[in-house]
């Protein structure tokens, strides 16, 4: 399905609240498009893989790339549309990115002037906003899904089971390939490692339930670490701060107005 938002050659600004668990169904648009969550949390899903969003943090979708949404949390969703003549960094996939205080607010602007007289003002805005954009920080937040058939048996497994605890050996008995045909199939299709993967599966399991409250020492237990730091570990390796600082972090901004 296709949903337009006409532009006008301008960029659009628009606030959407919804209920945890709501589902936005398979979309796309002509525009780019920058998904923001002001608070709650996010999963982007695509032919390519899934994108986790946790509050405060945005995602930028292509024009054209077929989308669907899951809501985790009462979630504040502010969207930008953006012009096709507009550089907002060349984002040639999706990407989730973090936010800086300053483009938040610019958002926010921008949703205010959608319904305000002052045409004179959003120009000057809409070029910050897209300034901004494109020097916002990535985030490892994508779980990229392989069209290898032997590679979908052991990813499909993992979304089912994130804490299993097979090794590449042990995998390569069960789907009919070598440990080392496996683990170039997973640096050819999904440019990482079998090891990494299941590291960014595991973070994107832990995050909506860490930010909904539940301890370190349960996610680490029940996604298959030996113990909360070596859980820890790979989170600040990941996401550059141990899980409670980046919990406390996004509470923090997540109650500011959006």
């Amino acid at each position: 399905m296709l949903i337009e938002y006409p532009l006008h050659g301008r960029l659009a600004a628009i606030a959407v609240d919804y209920r945890d668990g709501q589902h936005v169904a398979v979309h796309r648009h002509q525009q780019a498009q920058f998904l923001y969550a002001a608070s709650g949390l996010m999963r982007l899903v695509t032919a390519q893989g899934a994108w986790i969003i946790p509050p405060t943090r945005a995602v930028w979708i292509p024009p054209e790339v077929e989308h669907e949404i899951f809501m985790s949390g009462a979630v504040r969703m502010r969207t930008l549309f953006i012009p096709e003549t507009a550089d907002a960094g060349g984002f040639s996939a999706c990407q989730v990115l973090a936010v800086t205080a300053l483009l938040r607010e610019l958002i926010l602007r921008a949703i205010q002037l959608q319904h305000a007289d002052d045409h004179a003002s959003y120009p000057l805005v809409q070029e910050l906003i897209l300034r901004e954009i494109a020097a916002l920080e990535r985030l490892p937040l994508h779980l990229p899904m392989p069209v290898d058939r032997r590679l979908q048996a052991i990813c499909l497994r993992l979304l089912q089971q994130p804490q299993h605890p097979h090794t590449l050996e042990d995998w390569s008995q069960e789907v009919g390939a070598s440990s080392r045909t496996l683990a170039r199939l997973f640096r050819q299709e999904l440019q990482m490692s079998f090891q990494e993967w299941r590291q960014q599966l595991r973070l994107t399991e832990a995050l909506p339930r860490l930010l909904a409250g539940d301890s370190v020492q349960g996610v680490a237990r029940d996604l298959g670490y030996g113990s909360a730091r070596a859980f820890s570990a790979m989170f600040r390796r990941l996401l550059g701060e141990n899980p409670r600082e980046y919990v406390q972090a996004l509470g923090r901004l997540s109650a500011l107005k959006g």
